[in-house]
């Protein structure tokens, strides 16, 4: 299958384009400022995705059998720092490429966020209500809408958590920031009662993949892993996986009450019910115990990490 991917270098996109490969599937991916290497990708472009005409003349020339867009600005704290760009890549950009899916009958998997959610009534179905808190939610709402509108059944929608992984450049994924601000010499603050189902990017990226041929699944659906847990449980649960000492990388747990201006932007419980996807897909759903054992430690910390573990 010919896949056009938007967001090739980020965390799912780069899972996607070296899962996608390694599935006999030619993958065209598309990135934008990072030069440094990308496995899987059968052609790579470097494409300003927010110019409204890029995406129209990119699909008719490669007229792709399915477009997986992975590309966002995702941090809700750049949104609202830069609004307009963020509103052209994550509603106008989708929005494109649901237009130019239907002109060519093309499959689109858009890549949405558990945060369309207000976070007081999980686990969450897929037809339940949105609420979204913050500007980032706000506008994956408004994208889930309009790729609806302008693509019908061609499109799934698929509501992911917050994600751990592998990033291309070492940097992106939640264990990585962990372990980039413990080795800065940071105390991580966590929540007790903030709960998130976090998800391997690999694992999102294969089932993003076998939805691409699955087209008796359209409309919002949701994937994540096995276990809701606290931020402050996943530092936890990271830190004795590596057998970090506890005084080199430090955690302080909080609550919510604690920050009642945060409380306002930041959903308290974003569990999500993963039917259908979860019985209808190959891929299965993983535990956390087993994200654990697939992540890697980036190469610029792997010193700091062999000094601040524990003795086995």
């Amino acid at each position: 299958m010919k896949i056009l991917l938007t967001g090739a270098s980020g965390l799912v996109g780069s899972a996607v384009a070296r899962i996608g490969a390694r599935q006999g599937h030619t993958l065209i991916g598309v990135t934008g400022r990072y030069t440094g290497p990308l496995a899987g990708l059968h052609t790579r472009l470097s494409l300003d995705l927010a110019s409204p005409g890029a995406i129209g003349d990119l699909v008719r020339t490669f007229r792709p059998d399915a477009i997986i867009n992975a590309a966002a600005i995702s941090e809700p704290a750049a949104c609202e720092l830069n609004p307009v760009l963020s509103e052209a890549l994550n509603i106008h950009l989708p929005t494109r490429l649901a237009e130019r899916a239907r002109e060519i009958g093309a499959r689109l998997i858009h890549l949405s966020s558990e945060q369309v959610f207000g976070g007081d009534h999980a686990p969450y179905c897929c037809g339940d209500p949105v609420a979204p808190l913050n500007l980032y939610a706000r506008q994956k709402v408004a994208s889930e809408q309009a790729v609806a509108a302008a693509a019908g059944d061609l499109a799934a929608t698929v509501r992911a958590p917050l994600l751990g992984g592998n990033s291309p450049g070492g940097r992106r994924s939640l264990h990585e920031r962990m372990l980039t601000d413990w080795a800065a010499g940071k105390t991580l603050r966590l929540s007790t009662d903030e709960i998130r189902q976090v998800c391997h990017a690999d694992n999102l990226a294969a089932a993003l993949l076998e939805l691409c041929s699955r087209r008796d699944l359209s409309g919002n659906l949701h994937w994540a892993g096995l276990d809701p847990l606290s931020r402050y449980e996943l530092a936890i649960r990271l830190r004795t996986h590596l057998r970090l000492d506890p005084a080199r990388a430090p955690i302080t747990a909080v609550h919510r009450a604690d920050d009642p201006a945060a409380c306002a932007t930041r959903p308290a419980d974003l569990s999500l019910d993963l039917a259908p996807l979860a019985g209808a897909l190959l891929i299965l759903p993983e535990s956390f115990a087993t994200q654990l054992t697939h992540l890697a430690i980036p190469p610029a910390l792997q010193a700091w990490v062999d000094a601040a573990r524990l003795p086995a």
